[in-house]
Order: C-alpha cells, then sequence, then structure tokens
C-alpha cells in the first residue's frame, strides 16, 4: 500500500490525546496505527480543506469520530438519512452528538425521488429486482452524498483494505473521480481485530446491532443478522447473489470498490469483539 509523502510527514508531529496518561494502554501495533491515522487526518485538514467525513456509523466510523472529535481536527462530520436506517443506529447518533459535544450534519434525500420511488414501485418495492433495489440505493445514498461532497476538496470514509476486493490497490489517499474530488481512507491498514481493540480500549459507543449478529450494518429492510459460518456480508442485501451487492458509494478511478469479507473479522460463530 502507498501513502503519498505529503500524508505520511505531517507539519505537526505533537502527541495526540488518545495517548494521555489517564487513556488504557494499546498494543504497540495499534498505538502506531493510530499515530499514522491521525497524521492522515492532520494532512487533510491543513492541505485540502474543506474536508468531511461521511459517517455511516459502523464500527471503524466509530474510531474515526473518536480521533477527529478528540484530536479536534478541522473535518466535519456528516451522515446520511436514509429515511429508512434501523432505530439503533438514530440511537447511537445521539448518543455520539451527546459525547462529544457535535452537532451531526444530517443529509436527506431528495423528497420528490422517495415519493416517485414508491408510487411507482411501492414501499419495498427494491426487493422486486436488482434494478429497483440499485435505484433505491441512488435515491436514498448515492444522490444525497453527491450533494454533501459538492464543493468539497477531500472527503474521509472507513473503508479497510481488507473488506476490499481491490484490497492490493486501496490506498490511503485515492482520486474519487464520479465525485471529483479526493477520498482518503486512514483505517486502510486496520485488521477488524484493530478497530475492535481501539474501541474497548477507549470505551467507544457502538452500534448495539453488531452484539446481534449484525457485523456490517446499512437500511433497515436491507440488512439481516448472520448465521454460524455465513460471510460477514452476507446480512447485507441478503436477497441477492454476492456478485450484486453494492450501492455505488465506493469509486475511485471509475472503479467500483466491491466489499468483501475480512479475512481476519470474526464470523456468526464466534463473538465478533470478544
Amino acid at each position: 500500500m502507498t501513502i503519498s509523502p505529503s500524508v505520511t510527514k505531517p507539519r505537526t508531529m505533537k502527541r495526540s490525546r488518545c495517548f494521555a496518561a489517564a487513556e488504557p494502554l494499546m498494543s504497540d501495533t495499534l498505538a502506531a496505527k493510530t499515530e499514522a491515522a491521525i497524521a492522515v487526518l492532520r494532512e487533510i485538514a491543513a492541505a485540502h480543506s474543506p474536508a468531511v467525513f461521511a459517517n455511516s456509523f459502523g464500527a471503524e466510523d466509530m474510531v474515526l469520530t473518536h480521533l477527529i472529535a478528540s484530536e479536534k481536527i478541522d473535518i466535519a462530520l456528516f451522515a446520511i438519512d436514509t429515511g429508512r436506517l434501523p432505530a439503533e443506529t438514530y440511537t447511537l447518533m445521539a448518543e455520539v452528538e451527546k459525547r462529544y459535544g457535535i452537532a451531526l450534519g444530517l443529509i436527506f434525500p431528495e423528497r420528490a425521488a422517495v415519493e416517485r420511488f414508491v408510487s411507482d414501485h411501492g414501499i419495498n418495492g427494491f426487493y422486486d429486482s436488482v434494478e429497483l433495489r440499485k435505484a433505491c440505493c441512488h435515491a436514498r445514498k448515492v444522490e444525497p452524498l453527491q450533494r454533501a461532497l459538492a464543493g468539497k476538496a477531500a472527503w474521509v470514509t472507513g473503508l479497510r483494505a481488507a473488506q476490499s476486493t481491490t484490497r492490493d490497490t486501496l490506498q490511503v489517499k485515492a482520486n474519487d473521480t464520479a465525485n471529483g474530488l479526493l477520498k482518503f481512507s486512514p483505517l486502510a491498514d486496520w485488521s477488524e481485530a484493530e478497530v475492535w481493540e481501539f474501541i474497548r480500549t477507549h470505551k467507544l459507543p457502538y452500534n448495539a446491532l453488531h452484539d446481534q449478529g449484525y457485523p456490517s450494518l446499512g437500511c433497515a429492510p436491507c440488512t439481516r443478522a448472520i448465521q454460524p459460518g455465513e460471510d460477514v456480508r452476507a446480512g447485507r442485501w441478503w436477497w441477492e447473489n454476492p456478485e450484486t451487492k453494492e450501492c455505488g458509494l465506493h469509486m475511485v478511478d471509475g472503479r467500483l470498490q466491491r466489499i468483501k469479507a475480512d479475512p481476519t473479522s470474526q464470523r456468526a460463530d464466534s463473538p465478533l469483539h470478544s
């Protein structure tokens, strides 16, 4: 994995707040990766403003939220409220705002687009075909994301290399040609185990659905708990073939970044974050 020199050598090398004396200790490897992620975030804020973080309230996003908020890094946080999110996700939104004293920028789908889809295809028409499911994703997720990124120089995501079929080419810094800006993945080289080690060490809030067999989260009607032995993303768009499971949010250099199982992750037959 290649990281541009401008990202790996931040202008400011001050010790991060994540290593204050009152904080529990992390493994040396995770501590080093945490400092590297903070350096990336600081450089984004310094060299690629305005920058935003797209928070979908997964486990990785809780790590990035903590780093941005606790280090007081000038990267705005936003979330897309599709109108079909699980109740547990809304609960976590409120908990995050209270813990960090921030106001999340919520982006909503265009009302007319959603009403047109429901009128033409029914409230759950996305179950009827891959094309209709992708149309629903576009109205509720892709188009709102495009609006949120308009006029921005860079955006931050919680993507990790171990989740992507393009893992050999996933970069910390990439050119998002679909949206016309830079895209950063500061946790690109983190494993799922390291994400949960960080969450446990810092006692971060996380989505309660993770404790109910949901390793991957999305809209409520499109996500289910996985069964013992299933792939960690088997619960996303569970009625479709694995080859069609994407929503179009993550394009780099004109290519879709499909998500696959992290080989280091825990499956449904063992604790997700024990």
